[in-house]
């Protein structure tokens, strides 16, 4: 069995892969962060020496570099059994003075590195009648809160993206579950001065991920809403 997770080296695409790799899961790893990507194939190639571990540095909100993942993934001659499209990037800012070509620049990571990379492996899966595609989206495609601007509205993007899908991927044996998460600790939360403890785990992200896809063929996990206990920050 194989996963394919962008934006892999760090946060919650490097919790689902751990989660995934125990299991048995071949990876297929993206990030554009070559160095953190490097470390993260090392450090589970260690922990799991029975899998294999493919990955690729690539900037996905390029157009050409996500076509070029995707065609990767392809040529290896891997079944897709499970897609992640877990690459994004947050800038906080307002609709009405954040700084020009930022909406640009974040619906480029958030909606189209998912909606190119779906786009070139769907074929193949098509043609098997299987697989899983996971959305990565927020709790900000569901509400609008103060300095989410952009991001915000790339990731409502995100969601309708993954709406759209799941119904027409039906027909064809294919499930797509979009998740919501809420904050959860990752390094981009590290020196912020919020309490670890407030907020979830990155783990707990990837152990609903791992529990939509062990579902039978004949159920789907349509959204995976997770928040902290104590609600939102």
């Amino acid at each position: 069995m194989n996963i394919i997770i962008t934006g892999a080296s760090k946060g919650l695409g490097r919790a689902v892969a751990e989660k995934f790799a125990a299991h048995g899961y071949d990876l297929f790893l993206c990030s554009r962060d070559q160095r953190a990507l490097t470390a993260a194939v090392q450090q589970l190639g260690q922990r799991y020496p029975a899998i294999t571990i493919r990955s690729k540095t690539a900037d996905l909100a390029q157009k050409d570099q996500a076509l070029e993942f995707g065609q990767w993934v392809l040529e290896s001659g891997a079944t897709i059994d499970v897609l992640v499209n877990n690459a994004g990037q947050f800038i906080p800012g307002s609709v009405h003075d954040e700084d020009e070509g930022v909406l640009e620049q974040l619906m480029a990571v958030n909606l189209y590195s998912a909606y190119r990379l779906t786009r070139t492996l769907l074929p193949a899966m098509i043609r098997r009648k299987s697989g899983h595609i996971f959305n990565m989206c927020s709790v900000a495609s569901l509400k609008a809160y103060p300095n989410g601007g952009a991001y915000s509205i790339s990731k409502f993007a995100l969601a309708g993206f993954s709406a759209n899908l799941r119904e027409e991927m039906k027909a064809f044996g294919i499930k797509v579950t979009t998740v919501y998460p809420g904050a959860a600790y990752t390094d981009s939360w590290a020196g912020s001065g919020v309490d670890p403890q407030r907020i979830m785990e990155a783990g707990d992200i990837a152990d609903m991920v791992w529990a939509a896809a062990g579902l039978s063929p004949q159920a789907t996990v349509e959204e995976i809403l997770l928040r902290p206990q104590l609600g939102d920050l």
